[in-house]
This record gives structure tokens, C-alpha cells and sequence, in this order.
């Protein structure tokens, strides 16, 4: 059991595993999640584990299925160092967005962390509007985000680059590191202590398996080189990896994303976006739509320059995302109960002519 801590089974896992304990099952926490089949960590060390024929039957939604940093209920085969996936435990929480494509799918990034380290580089890479968008989907799912600004070795107007931040970050922590010279690292070390979970977002290039090669203390993790085009890092990681810290702890590394879609959202974008939403109630109509109606506190504030106009657009894109979402969703779930009533109506004919034939 102490193994089990040590990978973070904590006593809200424990509590929900209760019922399986009994039945030959056994816990284990999801490592790297492949194409055909998961790495697991577990009490019988590292398993390779595919999803059992009951686990396809029982769960159709891909948001269900097992994602990195996930508790899963396994039946091992440990002389194989091989397990069946029975079942998943409920998350505590994910980090999420959707998926790519036309489908209302979520896509689980990370699951059951502490904390999530949001990370852009203080070179050319800094770009506040994308930093917006992943406060708005932490902040939704209730985590506790962290900001890193990386490459600092490399920036000579910090300063500036944090004034330029001021109105997003608000209370969230800062953090401004060089993982080239280990500068900035020892200070988040606290947020691994009493093996807890961090997981890592942020663009392709801004520095995170260096970040990680740096908290391990060896380069396990394949970096390259800054290009000289756009003064940024080429993009190495391919998968999300839940890795083992020396010093207890883990984190979770992701590959960078080119598409940051909203995975729901209202709730984050109101904690984001708080100074706009606080316009809204100094208009002179309760009705105002903010574009050129007299008495308009958000046009003021943007004439006045205490409202960047850029900001208003960026928290205008994301809530019609948000309202795309929640109407797709409605969607979803309508054709979900169609289709959950009409495979009842057809096993109730079935058995009605099964019952007349006899």
C-alpha cells in the first residue's frame, strides 16, 4: 500500500475501490497511455495493460475511457507483468479539452492532479491570449493553476513581459525559471511534496521537457535545440507520460497543442474574465449588447484604454465557444437518449416475439 501512495493513491481512490478489493482486483494508476494499450504503475511494479471485453461493453464515451494520471481497477497477470482494465475510478478531477474535430467529444489531457503548470517562455513565444484560454478551462474544472514563464536566460525585458500579464494572472502563482541554468527550479519543488501530481501544458517549444529533465536531475527527456526561426524550441514530446520524481511526487508531460479547444468553460471564463463581467452591471441598459448602445460602461472602458480591446475580442471568441459547446452538448445528449430508447423499444419487441412463439 505504501507503493500505492507513493503514485498518489489517496483515500478518495482508496474509498471508491472498496468494492472491487474482494473480487481479485487490484488498483493501479495509468502512466502512458498508447494507441493499443496503457503502462500502469502498480504494486506489482510496471504492467502493460489493454481494456478488457467487458470494460468496451460497459463504456461508449471516449471521455470515460482511460486517460493519463487516471486510477483504474485492473485483474493482473503478474507472472506476464500484464493487467485487464475492468474499470475507472472516479477522477477527483481532469484537465480537458475538446477533442479535434466536428464531433462534441471530450478529450482528457491529465487526470487527478494537484496542480497544473501552465508554461510559455519569455522570448517570442509569449502569447497572452493563449494563456487566457488555459486559466479559462483550469479555472472551470476547479484546479489549482500555476504559471511558468520559461526561457528567462533568454529575455532581457522581464519586467515588461509581467505588466504585459498583470490583468490575467491576478492571484495565481508566478513563477519566472531558466532550466538551462537551474534557476527557478528548487521553488516548485513544493508543489510535489506529500506525492502529489502536477501536469504540464503549455505550446510546443516553450521548454517543458527541459523543465522536467531539470527536476529529475539527468536529461531523460529528448530537447532540441532553439531554432533561429521565431526564436523558439522544436516540439519532442509525443505522448503524455505521468513521470516519477526522484524526490517523491510526479507530473504528467504533455506534447504541446496546436488546437486549445473549450472543453465547457462558462464557469472559468467568468473567474478569467472577472474585470470585464464587472462592466456589464455599470451599463446604463440592462440589455446592452456592449457595440454602440449610449451609456455602454465596456465602449467607455475601451475608449478610456482601462479595458484593452483585445481582451474584450478574446473573451467575446471564447463565449460563443461557450455557447457552441453548451447547444452541441444539448444536441449530444438529446440523440443519446433517442438512441437509448429505441435500443430499449427494440429488445422489448424482441422479447415479445420470443414470447409469442412459444
Amino acid at each position: 500500500m505504501n507503493l500505492l501512495k507513493s503514485f498518489g493513491f489517496k483515500d478518495f481512490f482508496k474509498e471508491h475501490f472498496s468494492e472491487f478489493s474482494e473480487n481479485g482486483f487490484s488498483p493501479a494508476r495509468v502512466a502512458v497511455e498508447n494507441k493499443n494499450n496503457y503502462i500502469l504503475y502498480s504494486e506489482f511494479g510496471e504492467l502493460t495493460a489493454e481494456l478488457s471485453g467487458k470494460f468496451y461493453f460497459n463504456y461508449e464515451d471516449k471521455g470515460d475511457y482511460p486517460a493519463v494520471g487516471d486510477w483504474v481497477v485492473i485483474r493482473p497477470l503478474p507472472d506476464e507483468q500484464k493487467a485487464l482494465i475492468e474499470h475507472v475510478l472516479p477522477r477527483m478531477n481532469s484537465f480537458s479539452r475538446k477533442a479535434a474535430g466536428t464531433k462534441t467529444d471530450e478529450q482528457v489531457i491529465a487526470a487527478n492532479i494537484d496542480v497544473l503548470f501552465i508554461m510559455t517562455s519569455l522570448n517570442k513565444e509569449l502569447n497572452i491570449r493563449r494563456m487566457e484560454r488555459y486559466l479559462t478551462l483550469a479555472l472551470d474544472r476547479g484546479l489549482q493553476p500555476v504559471v511558468i514563464l520559461s526561457k528567462a536566460d533568454l529575455c532581457e525585458d522581464i519586467d515588461s513581459k509581467m505588466m504585459s500579464m498583470e490583468n490575467i494572472i491576478k492571484n495565481i502563482p508566478v513563477h519566472i525559471v531558466s532550466s538551462v541554468k537551474k534557476e527557478g527550479i528548487d521553488e516548485l519543488k513544493k508543489y510535489f511534496e506529500g506525492n502529489k501530481t502536477a501536469a504540464i501544458v503549455g505550446s510546443s517549444g516553450v521548454g517543458k521537457s527541459t523543465f522536467i529533465n531539470a527536476l529529475l536531475g539527468e536529461d531523460r527527456l529528448t530537447v532540441k535545440d532553439i531554432t533561429a526561426y521565431k526564436d523558439k524550441g522544436v516540439h519532442t514530446t509525443s505522448r503524455r507520460e505521468l513521470i516519477l520524481l526522484p524526490d517523491g511526487g510526479m507530473i504528467i508531460d504533455t506534447p504541446g497543442m496546436r488546437e486549445l479547444q473549450l472543453w465547457d468553460g462558462g464557469d472559468g471564463l467568468s473567474d478569467v474574465f472577472e474585470d470585464i463581467e464587472a462592466l456589464f452591471s455599470n451599463c446604463k441598459f440592462s440589455d446592452c449588447k456592449h457595440e454602440s448602445e449610449p451609456g455602454c460602461a465596456v465602449r467607455e472602458a475601451i475608449k478610456s484604454g482601462e479595458l484593452d480591446e483585445d481582451r474584450y475580442n478574446s473573451y467575446l471568441k471564447m463565449q460563443k465557444e461557450v455557447n457552441y459547446f453548451e447547444r452541441r452538448k444539448d444536441q449530444k445528449a438529446l440523440l443519446e437518449e433517442k438512441k437509448k430508447w429505441k435500443k430499449i423499444h427494440k429488445e422489448g419487441k424482441e422479447h415479445m416475439k420470443v414470447f409469442k412463439n412459444r
